[in-house]
């Protein structure tokens, strides 16, 4: 029998863990070179992960719901000779007290693989310590004296052991890692021990006088919006992961790195929606879909074209603008996995028709969960419209490596002044965001009068392209 391990494989871009969301082999399962075996997840995206051998499956390392490093082995696959006379069973979670793994959705088969690239260095392939849901017995409390058992004073002396996004995020929390308590394997600290050693300090847990409790409910997954407590729970704590935990970081180092200016403009855009309804009943744009947010893209293309300098970004390192002289056109996107921006490549150079099929295919790939990472990266333009939602217009804040971003408000039907009369008219309102760094006030408010412009008049995507 030889036995053959896969590792987490190194996704780049700065990622350096991946959590497994779903199994889609067991032990025993044979499987072929280039086969799904999993479904992970990242800080940007859910991606699926092919094996790159014929076998049978012997053992799956880690159960699903785990956080695993890059290079950590997470299956082993008989490649050769008898198989096992009894395949072991997924890994079961470690002594700590432990959540259930989240409850995901399976998710369409077909996906194309993502995660490219196996040359990560060998770690150890023993499960990280998990941190206790709120409410369960602390494990903290039974593991601290082994460890400190094993380590002593000579270890407090040395310099800690930790890995560099490990480091990062203890100067980002205050923490001094030579006063953490290492889990990891060889003393290493993770970043649960991090975590553990920001918290405040819990007050005493009572004396034990009656029957442990049940065990807590396991974490409602980030997709529900407002989480029913369990029984007589007043609290339902959420972890902060994959592409949540992303975004919140990039829009903190948005919001503190750029200085955000917001202008707004409201305006009558009745005749773009009636283009809207003509353009629907056009036999040669059938099957495509047209909506407000397709003409609003296109507008916002031509408004780039006349008002190039707001397509930029700021590069701090190289104290330079870069001018970009091509639109990749994010939209963002709500799904269960929390807000994403996945952009369409080079829109400046599309067609109507092609925009329609570009943002028609963005969006159902971003609802149903495929977006790949590479879709969301080298954006430099975003539209985000709030007003599927009903609400009437918002701040928004720039997505990283970008100088601006539109808010499009809900449309409604107001009384409006429409040639010497008051007449009921379709009318919304649109916010421009952006780095006052790149982007002073009459840049912005050209860009954005230009904007409603084109959507006021729509002929204007003719006459001003």
């Amino acid at each position: 029998m030889t036995i053959r391990e896969f590792k987490m494989p190194d996704v780049g871009e700065g990622l350096t863990e991946a959590e497994i969301l779903k199994w889609y082999v067991q032990p025993g399962d044979t499987v072929t070179d280039g086969q799904v075996v999993c479904e992970v997840e990242t800080a940007k995206a859910a991606v699926e992960l092919p094996i790159p051998f014929d076998g049978t499956v012997h053992e799956l390392v880690f159960p699903e719901g785990t956080t695993v490093d890059v290079g950590q082995v997470i299956i082993s696959v008989n490649v050769g000779g008898d198989a096992p006379a009894a395949a072991p069973a997924p890994a079961a979670p470690a002594p700590v007290a432990a959540p259930a793994p989240e409850a995901e959705a399976e998710e369409p088969q077909g996906r194309q693989p993502v995660l490219v690239g196996y040359g990560v260095a060998a770690t150890s392939t023993r499960r990280r310590a998990r941190k206790a849901p709120a409410g369960s017995a602390a494990a903290p409390a039974a593991v601290v004296p082994e460890q400190l058992n094993g380590h002593g004073s000579a270890t407090a002396a040395a310099k800690p052991l930790a890995k560099p996004p490990v480091r990062k995020l203890a100067k980002d929390l205050g923490v001094d890692l030579a006063a953490v308590v290492p889990t990891g394997p060889d003393g290493t600290i993770t970043r649960e021990d991090v975590h553990r050693a920001a918290a405040p300090v819990a007050e005493p847990a009572p004396a034990v006088t009656a029957p442990a409790p049940a065990p807590v409910q396991a974490p409602v997954a980030v997709a529900v919006t407002a989480p029913v407590a369990a029984g007589d729970a007043r609290e339902t704590r959420v972890p902060i992961k994959g592409v949540r935990k992303a975004t919140a970081a990039a829009m903190v180092g948005s919001a503190f790195t750029a200085p955000h200016v917001t202008e707004f403009v409201t305006f009558d855009i009745t005749r773009t929606m009636k283009l809207v309804e003509e353009l629907k009943a056009d036999k040669d744009l059938a099957g495509l879909r047209i909506n407000p947010l397709l003409l609003i893209a296109k507008a916002v293309l031509v408004a780039v074209r006349r008002n190039p300098e707001i397509n930029a970004a700021w590069d701090e390192a190289a104290q330079e603008i870069v001018l970009k002289h091509y639109v990749n056109l994010g939209i963002a996107a709500a799904t269960p996995r929390g807000l994403i921006v996945p952009n369409i490549k080079d829109a400046h150079a599309q067609t109507l028709p092609e925009l329609s099929r570009s943002l028609s295919e963005l969006v159902a790939t971003a609802r149903e969960g495929k977006t790949t990472p590479a879709a969301m990266q080298g954006g430099t333009f975003t539209i985000t419209n709030v007003g599927v939602f009903g609400v009437d217009t918002g701040t928004p804040i720039l997505n990283p490596g970008e100088s601006a971003i539109l808010a499009v408000g809900a449309i409604k039907l107001q009384p409006w002044v429409h040639k010497g009369k008051v007449k009921p008219r379709q009318v919304t309102t649109l916010a421009l965001s952006f780095d006052h760094r790149l982007v002073d006030g009459e840049l912005g408010s050209k860009f954005l009068a230009d904007v409603a412009a084109v959507l006021e008049q729509p002929k204007r995507l003719m006459t001003w392209a």
